[in-house]
């Protein structure tokens, strides 16, 4: 696994990586459930919105790579970070960056589920975060015209979304909006 941000599939590449998904990434709906310290999210994945994000995302998933990750950042009334970070606050290494998918049809509303990134566009790995009230992270409305690419949208566990954003943060190791008492992802998996 590297860490490095670049594009990684040119234009017309991507066009063809979207044909050449399996089927279980590009078309069926899947549900996902995020086990936390403060209780279960139910995340319901669009594959047909967003194909080479679900599949990115299901990659960690299977592979276990959220197992003892955290939300290593929570906004009150903007958003819950999580799935980079150890409890250390060491980043996990990832797989390369994916290309923006942002521009799939569904917005950055209430308790849908979004690839973080950084200001480059094409650098989602393995972070991701919950919506909790925000639509400014929107393609059409985003102040670098990119925005923020949402696969999916809970289903199950939005009061649990609800207490993770009401915890109290604080400023560690140079990163802020940390909360004070670790929220622990103890499992991302499948459900049958």
């Amino acid at each position: 696994m590297k860490n490095r941000f670049r594009i990684l599939l040119p234009l017309a590449s991507f066009a063809a990586a979207l044909t050449s998904l399996p089927a279980a990434a590009a078309g069926k709906e899947e549900l996902v459930e995020i086990d936390t310290t403060l209780g279960n999210i139910v995340v319901r994945l669009a594959p047909d919105r967003a194909p080479i994000t679900v599949k990115n995302f299901l990659t960690y998933v299977r592979e276990g790579f959220y197992k003892d990750t955290i939300f290593h950042r929570v906004i009150p009334g903007f958003m819950i970070q999580g799935g980079g970070f150890t409890e250390q606050l060491r980043e996990k290494p990832t797989h390369d960056p994916i290309p923006l998918e942002a521009r799939g049809g569904m917005k950055n509303e209430r308790y849908t589920i979004a690839m973080a990134r950084t200001s480059y566009p094409h650098s989602a790995t393995s972070p991701f975060y919950i919506n909790v009230d925000n639509d400014f992270l929107n393609a059409d409305q985003a102040s670098d015209g990119n925005g923020y690419c949402v696969f999916g949208t809970v289903v199950k566990g939005a009061d649990v979304v609800d207490k993770i954003a009401a915890v109290r943060t604080t400023t560690r190791r140079g990163m802020n909006d940390v909360p004070v008492d670790v929220v622990k992802i103890l499992d991302v998996k499948v459900l049958p």
